[in-house]
């Protein structure tokens, strides 16, 4: 008795020991599961629910600091100021390269630890300077209409998987003991728009679906990629919120080994009790209970706070929580986030890796590489860096949002299309034009000039009477006023006056707004935190508390000259990024005029059209026609841009076409009319160098489409149906636009000597190897793709499934071997009773640059053969 009293008393006293900057920490003798174990045990109830939402307080006497569980990294350490910015996920996908995932995925790592350290050393402990993030987002992107699906790595379960498995090693690090930082895989399971109903849809997937699609991914992003955060998503699952859904949390960890945390999505449990939402409890402690009880661990959200009473009035018990709060202890233990100075490796990382010159080129190499050359009629690529007038028209030719997608950072020095390819020719006449806008009701935005603002309604000084507050609350004495001619500014990390704090200041400006031409003006404001912004003394928009900027606007008449009184707020606090600009769009019925004036006087017209984060993103306020809260209603190239290319082709100019976008677009007319066609997606901040670079052929494209292109949204089923059929290439009967896999090239790739036993059993290893020739005199590469169908198969499984690729370099000339060695499990089918297995009987396998069709394979691009799998089927333990 007296030795187990004195026990416990011994760990607590030898558990804490003193860092070199005075802080307890824990014994490191002890495995870091009993240092959890103990640390929970010394909590009090009140201490152990802080631990549980993802604004976590520091616990003193137990030498635990504050940690603020949301960061983001999905392209590049976002939202936390300066930092590289790759291209958006889905262009990443569109590379078809493990390695250079890999490589992405370590540099964000490195800058994500380095931004830390620097935090902490300065006490910042706050939202986007932890080590845990939220990413990557590994649902099938299986309608282009979500639009969400640019953070996703497209719509096939394997390649998805394996992208995902790379992107997480980079990120969690190769350290035996201490995680780089911890990824999550996200959002489990079944979520992919749409946008509108996330907080209330339930879906209910048939158990084909749920093999076959909707499962595999996450499943092979824990065993193999060993991802130690999963983030539940929104909506429900056969009935139940997928944070409250015990069934889900069950697969995770007993199934599939998941051993880490379980973290909901942002105010997902709130939605267990809003009547709007899924309404499944009656009160906040109900749904707080249900979602523990489940599995959910952490909370981003406010719901958590009430566990205290919950375990009070006998919701939950306190062991419950216990379980919970180890998991998450541990799991920051395990990125040292409480162990001793010089500890872990990962603290070494200098800061100077931030936006580093090797960095800047991996963007570079990475952008260059997730470009797909769509179209090529009569080799008009790569053009003659001879061309002396070159015309540039198109409103994603010049804008900075379309580099860098959403859940971003912010680059040094972000390069445009339209910088691009001045900086390509500097020797040539390049003139550019937006022509028309993105969309019909989207306003092309600009800064509001100083010549419109005044000081006061007497008209008779220029800009903006502005305050500066050394808080975040625009309250009491400013401590500098001037007059801002405008407001355009981008602070960055530096504040506007030297004695006030980057990340916690505000400015008020007043004045008068007077034009010249009477008309219909958007008015608006861009800022990363906070505005507010009055007209006539009424509020006209307003953004607060959202970490990301997005434009907020609004349509009003003003007559002209006469004043109309403005005022807009800016507040700063605790972010990384400063700035704050008011924006306008006038009326100008030209634009068309302008780009086709250019376009006459032009060698050859490049197009930078597509869509934009504007359109198309997370649960966003859109009034735009044919977009609703993110998503897409239709997914045509909107009429306005296709109107202008209508009217330029007339003129009889070569024409070439770069899409940036996050989704697929039905480009029908463009693609009978346009001769060559590039699909740069959100191409991060080094996107205009890449794309010059292609343009030009400086570089040879190989990027090839993570998901189908098809010609309308009548050939696929309704969006809310989440039954595959009919859906991706996977199951998809009609003709596409662009299949899922293609892509073309300057270098012509030939396949031969395709060598496949002609029969193997069930459970066996399929070996393949395939000849790969680079018959061109231009170095390039290939994505060798290998897909495997199964006729006889019944049920709802796929018409066929990619099973391998690789990425692959060959100089003019060159020859390569390529082998491929298929596990069985990547065979499989879904049977009547729900087994995967292998089956007896045929199986096709082909091999090449696309997915089998005729016009391939008779241009040798594409190789097919069916063996025979030979005995009783197999059933697989996957």
């Amino acid at each position: 008795m007296i030795l187990n009293k004195i026990f416990p008393l011994c760990i607590f006293l030898t558990l804490l020991s003193c860092s070199q900057d005075g802080k307890k920490n824990e014994n490191m003798n002890l495995s870091m599961e009993k240092r959890a174990e103990s640390l929970v045990s010394q909590m009090t109830l009140d201490e152990k629910v802080s631990q549980m939402s993802y604004e976590s307080p520091a616990i003193e006497h137990l030498g635990i600091p504050a940690h603020n569980w949301w960061n983001e990294c999905l392209h590049g350490v976002a939202r936390a100021g300066l930092a590289t910015v790759f291209p958006q996920a889905i262009g990443m996908a569109a590379m078809w390269d493990r390695d250079q995932m890999f490589e992405v995925a370590n540099a964000i790592s490195d800058e994500a630890r380095a931004k830390h350290h620097q935090f902490a050393k300065n006490g910042k402990r706050g939202i986007y300077q932890g080590l845990t993030f939220w990413t990557p987002n590994v649902n099938i992107f299986r309608d282009p209409r979500w639009g969400r699906g640019m953070e996703t790595y497209g719509e096939d379960p394997y390649l998805t998987g394996e992208l995902g498995v790379q992107f997480i090693k980079g990120l969690q690090g190769d350290d035996e003991n201490y995680y780089k930082v911890i990824a999550t895989a996200k959002h489990f399971v079944v979520h992919s728009g749409p946008e509108a109903e996330r907080h209330s849809f339930n879906a209910t997937p048939s158990q084909y679906d749920m093999l076959n699609t909707y499962s595999p991914q996450f499943k092979k992003v824990i065993q193999e990629g060993g991802v130690y955060s999963v983030m539940c998503a929104y909506n429900s699952y056969n009935g139940l919120p997928c944070c409250g859904n015990k069934s889900l949390s069950n697969l995770l960890r007993e199934e599939w080994g998941f051993k880490g945390y379980i973290v909901s999505d942002c105010w997902a449990i709130n939605d267990f009790f809003m009547p709007e939402a899924h309404a499944v409890t009656t009160s906040k402690q109900e749904a707080a209970a249900m979602a523990v009880k489940a599995g959910t661990d952490l909370n981003c959200g406010d719901s958590y706070v009430a566990l205290v009473e919950a375990v009070k009035n006998g919701l939950i018990s306190e062991a419950e929580l216990d379980v919970s709060v180890q998991r998450l202890l541990l799991a920051r233990l395990k990125l040292g986030l409480l162990a001793p100075e010089g500890v872990v490796k990962y603290e070494k990382i200098p800061y100077d890796v931030v936006d580093s010159e090797m960095h800047r080129l991996l963007a570079l190499q990475t952008a260059r590489k997730s470009i797909v050359l769509l179209k090529n009629e009569g080799k008009l690529l790569p053009l003659d860096k001879s061309i002396q007038k070159i015309a540039v028209i198109g409103s994603n030719a010049n804008d900075l949002e379309v580099l860098l997608g959403n859940y971003n950072g912010y680059p040094s020095s972000p390069v445009t299309p339209l910088e691009g390819i001045k900086q390509k020719l500097p020797n040539a006449e390049v003139k550019y034009a937006i022509g028309c806008k993105l969309a019909e009701g989207l306003p092309i935005f600009e800064a509001i000039p100083a010549s419109v603002l005044f000081t006061d309604k007497t008209c008779a000084t220029n800009g903006l009477s502005a305050e500066y507050f050394n808080n975040s609350k625009c309250e009491g004495t400013p401590i500098h006023s001037r007059i801002d001619l405008n407001v355009d500014f981008v602070w960055h990390t530096k504040a506007p006056y030297e004695d006030l704090a980057y990340d916690s200041f505000s400015v008020r400006w007043n004045g008068v707004l007077k034009v010249q031409e009477s008309g219909e003006y958007a008015l608006g404001g861009e800022g990363f935190l906070g505005m507010k912004l009055f007209f006539e003394d009424s509020l006209l928009v307003e953004r607060s508390n959202v970490h990301h900027p997005r434009k907020e606007y609004e349509y009003v008449h003003l007559e002209a000259n006469k004043p109309y009184p403005i005022k807009l707020e800016y507040i700063q606090d605790n972010v990384e990024h400063a700035m704050m600009r008011l924006l306008w769009e006038k009326p100008n019925k030209n634009l068309a005029e302008e780009a086709i004036a250019i376009a006459k006087e032009s060698d050859v017209v490049i197009f930078c059209m597509g869509i934009s984060p504007l359109l198309e993103g997370e649960e966003m306020k859109v009034k735009v026609e044919g977009f609703a809260h993110g998503d897409r209603l239709d997914i045509k190239l909107p009429k306005t841009q296709t109107a202008l290319m209508k009217e330029i082709k007339k003129l009889g100019k070569p024409m070439v076409l770069v899409l940036l976008n996050g989704s697929a677009l039905a480009i029908n007319w463009e693609n009978e009319n346009i001769p060559a066609i590039v699909e740069a997606w959100y191409p991060g901040q080094a996107g205009g160098t890449a794309i010059a670079d292609v343009l030009f052929g400086d570089y040879n494209p190989a990027g090839r489409l993570p998901l189908t292109f098809y010609k309308s949204v009548d050939d696929i089923p309704a969006y809310s149906d989440y039954d595959m059929r009919g859906k991706t290439y996977r199951y998809f009967n009609g003709e596409a636009l662009y299949d899922f896999g293609f892509g073309l090239s300057y270098s012509d790739f030939t396949y031969s000597k395709l060598t496949i036993v002609d029969q193997i059993a069930p459970g066996d290893c399929l070996e393949v190897s395939v000849l790969l020739t680079n018959n061109s005199d231009v170095d390039g590469e290939e994505v060798v793709q290998c897909y495997a169908s199964n006729p006889q198969a019944g049920g709802v499984n796929p018409n066929r499934s990619l099973v391998e690729f690789q990425r692959v370099m060959l100089k003019a000339g060159e020859s390569k071997t390529i082998n491929f060695s298929i596990d069985a499990d990547q065979l499989t089918v879904v049977d009547e009773q729900f087994r995967e297995i292998v089956m007896a009987g045929e199986l096709k396998i082909s091999v090449g640059g696309a997915q089998a069709s005729a016009e391939r394979i008779k241009e040798r691009k594409v190789l097919t053969k069916t063996i025979h799998v030979e005995g009783a089927a197999c059933v697989m333990d996957k």
